[in-house]
């Protein structure tokens, strides 16, 4: 053990300059050829050197409702916490560290996992005492954590197991192998997505990119709720990756998808789709509509209209070229996208939850103040379940966008 470290447990605490550092190559060094397994009791060690205690790993459950323990080795494993009305949830919502103070006099420290800007979890660890420095590795140590686990997943179970509060289906299994984080943020621009039911998702699904200055994004929902939409759901959203990584445009994006699905499934099944591409340094925004839901566009704080355009057949149905539509978005306006689940829900003999209860809903998620994109789509979806009286008998979901400014903000911000 190199000179001014210390033994976890020993009470000792070193403050030497450096150390830091070292512990944090140390515990880079380690984990690169660490099992999974290994990661919990490893964290553990090396919260320990910094004097921390009674560590936690919690993990966002699929239906963003509670964070859930990771077991391991030397882990506190104790009940999920509750996004909506926790230390832990807070710390996880507005993604920046939280202290409580404990009445032994200690700190209980919640810490978000950030892998890049996708929210991962909250690490959890109890401090004696803590200063800065404390805060500066401590905050590392949690993105390096993140780091881990993102890395690791990929050849593991455990994090997707411990993410799972219920049963999940096949297609849902399927779904969200599909992908990509749920959310993302950059100075110019950042987005969240939710579908619903978490476990029981079957042809609903969206994609993004972000590259150089265009974020390109893709909203689909898939005829059915079965394997067979899930199956179609796929097909769907690898034709649209791979047509747009050959860099070719919006209706032509449109022509394969729709190639694809027709002679995989026939002239009986379809796919609606949005596919949209703004400019992130300028605001402009490009989108082909194929029987999908019109989005909607948010404004100081309310919804100023659907963004109503020509639409084209859905995917599949073999539609003509499609007219590509355009908009200039002002600095700060959202975007929410949606599919027809979220507005056809409705009890047997009733009206069905409609486009103008929705805009209410966005109103009132406005007006409470749900300022980031990753709390403002889970509060919505959250009050758009209790407003539909908890049903979600088809997929439904939501995408919110929000362009934050353009390229000399983007520098400005960086200075």
């Amino acid at each position: 053990m190199a000179e001014g470290e210390r033994e976890p447990g020993s009470g000792m605490v070193d403050r030497s300059e450096g150390f830091g550092e070292r512990l944090l190559g140390v515990l880079l060094d380690r984990a690169h050829e660490m099992p999974p397994q290994l990661i919990a009791p490893l964290i553990a060690e090396e919260v320990a050197r910094v004097g921390g205690r009674d560590v936690s790993v919690l993990l966002q459950d699929y239906a963003q409702v509670v964070l859930a323990p990771l077991p391991g080795r030397r882990l506190v494993v104790a009940e999920p916490e509750l996004i909506s009305d926790s230390p832990a949830g807070t710390a996880f919502l507005t993604a920046a560290p939280l202290e409580v103070a404990q009445d032994d006099g200690s700190v209980r420290m919640y810490l978000p996992l950030l892998d890049g800007s996708d929210q991962v979890g909250v690490m959890v660890v109890t401090m004696s005492t803590v200063d800065d420095d404390d805060r500066r590795l401590l905050r590392r140590l949690a993105g390096l954590v993140a780091d881990m686990v993102v890395t690791k997943h990929t050849y593991t179970d455990q994090f997707f197991q411990a993410r799972r509060r219920e049963p999940m289906s096949v297609a849902a299994e399927i779904q969200w192998s599909l992908l990509p984080p749920l959310s993302m943020s950059v100075p110019q621009v950042a987005l969240a997505g939710m579908l619903e039911p978490a476990y029981r998702i079957a042809g609903d699904s969206f994609d993004y990119a972000l590259n150089e200055n265009v974020l390109h994004v893709a909203v689909i929902d898939a005829m059915g709720h079965d394997l067979g939409a899930a199956a179609m759901a796929t097909i769907a959203i690898g034709t649209y990756r791979h047509a747009r990584r050959a860099e070719v445009d919006l209706a032509e994006i449109y022509s394969f998808m729709d190639r694809a699905i027709a002679g995989q499934f026939g002239p009986d099944r379809f796919v609606t789709a949005q596919m949209m591409r703004l400019d992130t340094s300028t605001g402009h925004l490009q989108w082909v509509n194929a029987g999908h839901p019109a989005p909607l566009l948010i404004r100081d704080g309310r919804v100023l209209h659907p963004l109503e355009a020509p639409t084209t057949l859905p995917v599949g149905f073999g539609g003509e070229q499609p007219r590509m539509n355009e908009y200039q978005l002002q600095r700060g306006d959202r975007l929410l996208c949606y599919t027809d689940g979220v507005i056809e829900e409705h009890v047997a003999g009733q009206e069905p939850f409609g486009e103008e209860q929705l805009i209410r809903c966005v109103n009132r998620m406005m007006s409470q103040g749900a300022s980031g994109v990753r709390a403002g789509v889970r509060w919505l979806s959250q009050a758009l379940m209790a407003e539909r009286g908890g049903l979600t008998s088809d997929d439904a979901t939501l995408l919110l966008i929000e362009w934050r400014g353009g390229a000399a903000d983007h520098l400005a911000v960086l200075k």
